[in-house]
């Protein structure tokens, strides 16, 4: 994420300097799911640039542009990190609406990760129109289910396994019966083995996902560590909350047991809900 801040940020501070200089007509921003980067060299930069970003735009809109909804700051519409103008269909006028009020939040420094409506937007834009990237990320999806979280299950303590089956069961239930497919679990560390019948009905079902989709149960499975709960979240059988509690079964279980941790749990808490809630928004059609 450093590397791609830096590539990203440092050239719009240095616009932003120099008043002299010509200015560019869009704006970009980093991508959340970008790969960190090792370099010291990379990460220095990438904070300097964070730290000397201002606002510096006046003004945020949402206009209708080639056939869709595009967000502008003073009237210069955002681009993807990948160039491409970041324009929303017009049954998704709500998603523009909510990358429009994070940037009208963003007070004085840029802070990419209270932007997860637009780095979702965006990757939805620049990734999923393209086959080769969403059939790696089919594959990268796929190893997730193979090794899902809910597919393990303690037989103690106590709240554990209550919170296991208050959260757990009922999508593995659901999985199954509405795609017609057996779903092995384990009460060990070793892995259960699915059926190629299982792991073909799933890939199909993602096959069938639209790039907004694809972009959505990416961000819920690598936040919530989980396919299924991903996929009952993108299918509208969980709500954020639901999903968010589902995904957190085992912190849950050792705070019940132990106590919360402050500035652990609580941020986890509320960051859960942040990932999880913008794959929900990106799938809103009015």
């Amino acid at each position: 994420m450093q590397r791609q801040l830096s590539r990203v940020l440092t050239p719009l501070v240095r616009t932003h300097a120099r008043r002299a200089a010509p200015v560019r007509r869009s704006v970009c921003f980093a991508r959340t799911h970008a790969t960190i980067s090792n370099s010291e060299q990379a990460v220095n930069a990438a904070n300097r640039a964070e730290a000397t970003l201002k606002r510096f735009w006046k003004t945020v809109n949402v206009e209708k542009r080639d056939g869709g909804y595009a967000v502008t700051l003073d009237k210069r519409p955002l681009k993807t990190p990948g160039g491409k103008a970041l324009i929303v269909p017009p049954e998704k006028k709500l998603v523009a609406a909510l990358v429009a009020s994070e940037w009208e939040n963003q007070d004085t420094v840029l802070k990419p990760h209270a932007l997860p409506m637009t780095s979702l937007v965006s990757r939805a834009i620049d990734a999923f129109q393209d086959e080769a990237t969403r059939s790696e990320v089919r594959a990268q999806l796929l190893k997730y289910f193979e090794t899902d979280t809910i597919f393990y299950h303690a037989d103690e303590p106590a709240v554990l396994v209550k919170l296991q089956n208050e959260h757990w069961k009922p999508i593995l239930d659901w999985a199954q019966k509405t795609f017609g497919v057996d779903i092995k679990v384990s009460d060990s560390l070793f892995v259960p083995s699915q059926s190629p019948e299982t792991l073909g009905k799933f890939e199909e079902v993602l096959n069938n996902l639209s790039p907004w989709e694809m972009a959505a149960m990416e961000r819920a499975t690598y936040s919530s560590k989980s396919f299924l709960i991903a996929l009952a979240l993108i299918s509208r059988r969980l709500d954020v909350n639901q999903a968010a509690e589902a995904a957190h079964v085992e912190v849950n279980s050792q705070i019940e047991r132990w106590g919360e941790v402050e500035d652990t749990h609580d941020v986890d808490y509320h960051d859960m809900r942040r990932q999880l809630g913008s794959a929900a928004c990106l799938l809103a059609n009015y």
